[in-house]
């Protein structure tokens, strides 16, 4: 695509706000190719050559001139070889730091002040008095303990406390159990860490370096950023079959982010921890039908704040805000009655072939047909940390409680109320 049409990749991609140039890709492409033409005349000069000596043996002459010219010729493959290989090194190098290309269904814009709200659910809260934030909940609960999170980690860590952290086990469950039992998600339990060659593969690395954690030893290895790592990585170096397609995993996970570049936002509270429990979704599939998975895996995630009766609304993001591997990203956002505005609580995203190729997953439409590059979709399905928010925020009494919505009773031992005492 970057050889046939280069203008158009340029043009696609600089909707996201980014100035991409191509030439130093495709002038080391064109070096490569034209490398590869010598090589490919040199080594059948060398078999003519061979063929010669046999023949020239055969009749008793000299082959010493023969042997001669052989040895130039492996000599220069060689160190053709040695170019090539450097060639290809730098132009994977330079591929690996150019972001997906933009769907055509992607509003241009610069940030999220021109993504595209697509539809809101459910009622916005109303209360009779002013609303507290989940910090100042929390705390007089105590079922969130900061301080205590900080001591024992660093700043952006907590506590979770008491019926906090019973509350934190029974959303996840909640949502594991929806995802696999209602929408057909295979629960897996993956590893938390994972090596360098997982990040490349679903594009956390090079580009975002500064933003993970990176374990010190002998081995590349790091804390996942994100569920979709491990579980897109299942299949890295796979060829699946047709017939084993879709794939739906779902998992819990705990999340680790250095969040470089974020100083100054959401000092406080949940909403941007270094650590965080997420469910996450992921879907491998064909490539003719990822859209209507887009659109089915975005109801999926849905449906958790429709079943706990929080109002929200999903926006279409722009091409400058969509994240570097994303062809599509649709937001879930929810209301947070203290912000008194809707924070991110979900990306759903369909990266077609992007992660697929550099993870090296493909498919067989046939047991003998060529192997294709299937697509790759992710969703949060949801980030547990921001759903507590959002539940103790809107589900707030004046006396100091919080309410626990009727559907999420059976995953905390029948508690409907948490107040002082517990």
């Amino acid at each position: 695509m970057l050889r046939e049409s280069p203008d158009e990749v340029m043009k696609r991609i600089g909707t996201r706000g980014q100035d991409i140039d191509l030439g130093d890709i495709l002038g080391k492409e064109k070096e490569r190719r034209d490398l590869l033409g010598e090589v490919e005349r040199l080594k059948c000069e060398r078999n003519l050559v061979s063929k010669r000596i046999g023949e020239q043996k055969k009749r008793g002459e000299d082959t010493e001139s023969e042997r001669e010219r052989m040895k130039e010729v492996s000599t220069r493959i060689k160190e053709l070889d040695l170019k090539i290989k450097g060639c290809e090194e730098e132009i994977s190098r330079e591929l690996l730091i150019i972001p997906n290309i933009p769907h055509s269904s992607v509003p241009t814009g610069t940030d999220e002040v021109d993504n595209v709200e697509v539809r809101r659910w459910g009622i916005l809260p109303c209360f009779g008095f002013e609303p507290r934030s989940h910090e100042d909940i929390g705390e007089r609960l105590n079922i969130l303990d900061f301080r205590r999170g900080t001591k024992i980690t660093g700043t952006k860590f907590v506590l979770y406390n008491g019926f906090g952290a019973r509350l934190e086990r029974g959303l996840i469950n909640f949502m594991l159990d929806l995802h696999t039992r209602e929408h057909g998600y295979r629960e897996v339990f993956p590893p938390f860490i994972v090596n360098r060659d997982s990040m490349v593969g679903t594009g956390q690395l090079p580009k975002f370096e500064d933003d993970l954690f990176k374990l010190k030893g002998e081995e590349s290895y790091y804390l996942i950023p994100t569920g979709e790592v491990p579980l897109t990585n299942i299949h890295k170096d796979e060829i699946i079959p047709i017939e084993d397609l879709p794939i739906y995993y779902a998992a819990y996970t705990p999340c680790f982010r250095r969040e470089a570049g974020s100083h100054g936002k959401d000092t406080t509270g949940l909403i941007r921890q270094h650590q965080f429990d997420k469910v996450e979704l992921v879907k491998l599939v064909e490539p003719d039908s990822s859209y209507e998975e887009l659109a089915s895996l975005l109801k999926d995630a849905e449906e958790v704040l429709k079943r706990l009766n929080l109002h929200y609304r999903v926006v279409n993001l722009c091409t400058g805000d969509i994240g570097f591997c994303a062809a599509k990203t649709y937001d879930i956002e929810v209301w947070l009655p203290s912000q008194k505005t809707y924070r991110e609580i979900s990306s759903c995203s369909n990266f077609e072939a992007f992660q697929a190729r550099r993870a090296r997953i493909r498919y067989k439409k046939a047991p003998k047909s060529k192997p294709e590059y299937l697509h790759t979709l992710n969703g949060s399905g949801l980030a547990a940390g921001r759903l507590m928010v959002a539940l103790l925020e809107n589900y707030q009494e004046e006396d100091g409680s919080v309410t626990i919505p009727e559907v999420l009773r059976p995953y905390v031992d029948g508690v409907d109320k948490i107040t002082n005492n517990r």
